[in-house]
């Protein structure tokens, strides 16, 4: 698990002092080697409430949770999760061979937002475009590919609609109603 900040460059600023960029946090399940389901999330900040919250959300209790030594991580044990902790700046070798799944996700997230959406990804529809993404990913294997737009639909008719005002008024506050299923 990790986070990003996904968004347009800002003169003079990285890291956590963007303030035009949607701080992102990442989710991928181990498989062995490879990368099971991911989850995704834009948080409003790194706090451990907003990372908590997510983790209690998409993750299994007692699951091992892989994270940086990022302070906001620090109640994951207290939550009944195993917490396995990696500090990035003690090690020689780069964040993404430490946490080589999440950096792949990132890496594949935003790649995908500047070739599909040539980079314009409006902030009040990035909560759209991560489940979107979420969604392709985690049925990259499935078998039956045309049952995909089957489930779609199913999924969408399980749902109450939601208009479009009301989804661009929801922008920047947090999650919409949806549900995502625990890793």
């Amino acid at each position: 698990m990790d986070e990003t900040f996904v968004g347009a460059l800002e003169a003079g600023v990285r890291g956590r002092g963007a303030v035009k960029k949607a701080l992102i946090v990442v989710a991928a399940e181990e498989v062995g080697r490879g990368i099971g389901r991911i989850r995704l999330r834009r948080v409003p900040d790194g706090s451990a409430d907003g990372l908590q919250r997510f983790i209690d959300e998409v993750v299994a209790p007692g699951s091992v949770v892989h994270t940086d030594g990022w302070v906001g991580y620090d109640r994951v044990k207290a939550h009944g999760y195993r917490h396995r902790i990696t500090f990035l700046s003690d090690h020689p070798e780069p964040a993404t061979e430490l946490l080589p799944r999440v950096h792949l996700i990132v890496s594949l997230l935003k790649r995908w937002l500047l070739g599909t959406h040539q980079g314009a990804v409006s902030p009040a529809h990035l909560d759209y475009y991560l489940d979107e993404f979420t969604f392709r990913f985690n049925r990259r294997r499935s078998r039956h590919r045309g049952m995909l737009f089957y489930r779609l639909a199913q999924q969408a008719v399980q749902v109450d609609p939601v208009p479009y005002r009301a989804m661009v008024k929801r922008a920047g506050r947090g999650r919409r109603p949806g549900r995502h299923r625990k890793m």
